[in-house]
């Protein structure tokens, strides 16, 4: 799908994330792409979770930047929209990071939330 998806659904991946996930897909024989989805579950109602994947499938949208892809679902793109996608290294460690503003509340694992 590439820009224009993107655009509708206004997900950004942080140029920090591109960077990581073009690292390590290209690590990672058959791996194309991050996977981002949302499940039910966590201690918040709903969890983030993070695959690298062949390809996308049937109904994914793919966001494109700097030589990584990000795709998602459309079921996950619902609870996603207007999401940052980012990546941090700092003292608390390495970790992948959704700023949702679709998120009323979150947990401090950071991977959990609730709408």
């Amino acid at each position: 799908m590439g820009a224009n998806a993107a655009d509708i659904v206004n997900v950004e991946v942080t140029e920090a994330a591109a960077k990581r996930i073009a690292g390590i897909v290209s690590k990672e024989p058959g791996k194309t792409a991050l996977r981002v989805s949302v499940e039910g579950g966590g201690c918040s109602g709903f969890s983030y979770k993070f695959d690298l994947v062949e390809g996308p499938d049937d109904g994914d949208t793919a966001i494109q930047r700097d030589g990584a892809t990000v795709l998602i679902d459309d079921i996950s793109l619902v609870y996603l929209g207007g999401s940052v996608i980012d990546f941090v290294d700092d003292l608390m460690g390495q970790s992948f990071q959704i700023r949702n503003p679709n998120a009323v509340a979150s947990c401090g694992c950071g991977t959990s939330f609730s709408i």
